[in-house]
């Protein structure tokens, strides 16, 4: 008697189990790509919203509205406020680790002071007017914790690096007076890059030249210096 179609043994895969359809086997796939766009839709309102508000005033619903979503589509993947500031922190962390890292690996300490810094201050400033809401999860006060640690890591490594071309550039300085000057321009930088944000258009490149001039012109008699000393030597 022939086995209709309800009684049919499944079909095996090279191992014995059964084999999986390939509509079946795309549907994982289809619901995890559906499910990493909704959290790129849902960290890209919580930037937005962290902007405005800051991250106190910040909140789950807030943020579910900005996103067009229910607060229960947001808790499918997040289960508060601090997981969804976590997961964006590490995201923007990772992209000025990579931008920044290679700025640093191709700057050439040979080019003119003025030329240096724009190598090095235009990436720095371009990254932080695209992403605003880096500033605010770096340096507000009520941070979560492991963001704020992740970021004293990455300072501390940026600040080692500054200092090590630094001694490049001004290479008889001592290693405490090379400390103090790269300490002072990350202080300047950061100062600066506070009232870049807080501008827009004309105003906001009036202070980029600002930010520039000041950083040049506590540089330049140290670079001046070493250079004159270098040329007086037989």
């Amino acid at each position: 008697m022939p086995i209709g179609p309800e009684a049919r043994a499944p079909e095996q895969g090279p191992t014995g189990a059964p084999a999986e359809s390939p509509a079946r086997s795309a549907q994982p796939r289809r619901r995890q790509a559906r499910g990493e766009r909704r959290i790129a839709q849902l960290l890209e309102a919580a930037a937005g919203v962290f902007c405005r508000c800051g991250y106190t005033a910040a909140s789950t619903n807030a943020i579910a509205r900005e996103a067009g979503v229910s607060p229960g589509t947001l808790y499918q993947f997040f289960p508060n406020k601090e997981a969804i500031a976590v997961e964006l922190g590490g995201q923007l962390l990772q992209r000025w680790r990579e931008s920044h890292g290679a700025v640093f690996d191709m700057l050439d300490t040979t080019l003119p002071l003025d030329r240096l810094l724009d190598s090095v201050l235009d990436p720095l400033i371009t990254f932080n007017c695209e992403n605003p809401a880096f500033a605010v999860l770096m340096h507000g006060s009520e941070i979560p914790g492991r963001i704020s640690e992740e970021h004293d890591a990455v300072h501390s490594a940026l600040l080692i690096r500054v200092e090590q071309i630094l001694g490049e550039l001004l290479p008889t300085a001592r290693p405490a007076e090379l400390n103090r000057t790269a300490s002072m321009v990350f202080a300047v930088v950061k100062s600066g890059l506070e009232l870049i944000l807080a501008h827009e258009g004309e105003e906001r490149e009036a202070f980029i030249t600002e930010l520039k001039t000041i950083v040049y012109r506590y540089l330049a008699p140290l670079y001046a210096e070493v250079s004159r000393g270098a040329t007086r030597r037989p």
